[in-house]
């Protein structure tokens, strides 16, 4: 027969038992979670990266392209002799 003593470790046995079990499953879920959220805002902040750079590379092409097109009209513009296309050219006023 098993003894009052006995029966009480294996039931604290059992129940420290179950609660590692518990709280290591909990632990799990909560790791998990944290990892997950991680890495989400990993992403978010790596899309809003990228955003940005594109955003930047836009600019840039819409920049450059400007100054393409004011080359290229400067460039047209001496080529026919009439100066430069950004130029106010206006006759003098008559002499007296």
């Amino acid at each position: 027969m098993v003894g009052r003593f006995e029966r009480n470790k294996d039931t604290i046995q059992e129940v420290t038992e179950s609660a590692a079990t518990h709280v290591g499953a909990i632990a799990g879920i909560i790791t998990g979670a944290v990892r997950d959220v991680t890495r989400e805002i990993g992403e978010l902040i790596t899309d809003a990266i990228e955003m940005r750079e594109a955003a930047r590379a836009a600019r840039d092409d819409d920049e450059r392209a400007a100054r393409d097109d004011d080359e290229r009209a400067a460039r047209d513009g001496e080529e026919s002799g009439e100066g430069p296309a950004t130029s106010d050219r206006r006759s003098a006023p008559p002499a007296e």
